[in-house]
């Protein structure tokens, strides 16, 4: 017999509701995709009929005009038939000619996303890989943007990119490991002087670690920093320790404040059979190394790597720019500013 029904059944109901919460949340999620795949290939429709009947007829942007004007005054209720998303309709009929494309790609993210790629991207491998991008990721308005404005495919995608996966690596690892990999990293969200160290940098990036595995891609889970290794009675501590869920395999990213150096790799290449040999199991691929520098010479970390076994790339990565002397000196202070506000 139960010691208390109640308590029971309140528990038993609390469950019960938690479930058909999340039964109604994802039909709405569902709802809410479809009606937005609805309204994509409407739009789709209506800048492909404006291409052809353009086409056909000869009629110039004039046509537009008119379409907006008679489409609102038919469709009150809407607030997409302007001049300007007319001209985004036609715009987004021209980028994807065919409507299967649609259906599976730009049909799953909003219009405001894809109107953003149609302004920001400059060909059609751009477009489809942010399209793709905010379907894996779940992007917000906010994040494309600042992606696309960090110029994220051209350094994901940079073909002087300096590292020896496919050397280290399986095809299949390596083509993602290739991927991963970003020449410059853009940490913009830190202001740091320029006589900052290597601590400094590991701190502030910590401390914005949500801002920086945005920046880092998706995949990566943070460890630690600072991870602490014991060998042959010796303490040895990794600047940042990262997992990384696709490629199933830690990650150690070194950061260098300064110029990249030869003996860097030395000491990183020793961190990664380390983790290998102490945290790294039968289910978890070999792992990864990166260096993150202030700057590099091309054919110094060419070298470099030429002869190292263990899966490392190197990367250079940009601060925000801290303010010029000159302005700093022109800017008013904080007492100057207290002082005026009791004036006030």
């Amino acid at each position: 017999m139960l010691k208390n029904p109640k308590e029971y059944l309140s528990t038993h109901y609390k469950v019960f509701l938690q479930d058909l919460k999340s039964r109604v949340r994802l039909a709405q999620h569902r709802a809410s995709l479809a009606v937005n795949k609805e309204l994509i290939i409407l739009y789709w429709n209506i800048g492909n009929s404006i291409l052809e009947q353009q086409s056909k007829f000869k009629w110039g942007s004039k046509i537009i005009d008119n379409l907006s004007k008679d489409l609102k005054s038919e469709f009150p209720e809407m607030k997409g038939f302007s001049l300007r998303n007319l001209k985004y309709m036609r715009a987004f009929a021209k980028a994807y000619p065919e409507l299967e494309f649609v259906q599976a790609a730009p049909a799953q993210i909003t219009w405001s996303h894809n109107t953003t790629i149609l302004d920001k991207a400059k060909s059609s491998e751009e477009r489809t890989f942010y399209i793709n991008s905010v379907i894996t990721n779940g992007w917000s308005q906010n994040i494309l943007v600042h992606q696309m404005e960090s110029c994220l495919y051209q350094r994901q995608f940079k073909k002087t990119k300096i590292h020896n996966f496919h050397k280290t690596l399986p095809d299949s690892q390596s083509d993602l490991a290739n991927e991963i990999l970003k020449d410059p990293y853009q940490f913009d969200f830190l202001t740091l002087g320029e006589k900052a160290q290597e601590k400094d940098l590991e701190k502030a990036l910590v401390e914005q670690i949500t801002k920086f595995l945005l920046e880092l891609g998706a995949g990566f889970a943070f460890l630690g920093k600072q991870h602490h290794l014991e060998i042959s009675g010796q303490d040895f501590y990794l600047d940042l320790l990262f997992y990384h869920t696709k490629l199933h395999c830690y990650v150690v990213i070194e950061l260098k404040h300064g110029q990249f150096k030869p003996e860097y790799l030395g000491k990183l290449n020793f961190y990664l059979s380390a983790v290998d040999e102490q945290l790294k199991t039968d289910r978890d691929n070999s792992t990864i190394g990166i260096i993150l520098c202030k700057d590099k010479n091309k054919l110094i970390a060419e070298y470099a790597l030429r002869d190292i076994s263990k899966p490392i790339g190197i990367s250079e990565y940009n601060l925000a720019e801290s303010l010029s002397k000159e302005l700093q000196d022109s800017l008013p202070n904080i007492q100057y500013l207290e002082n005026e506000l009791k004036n006030i």
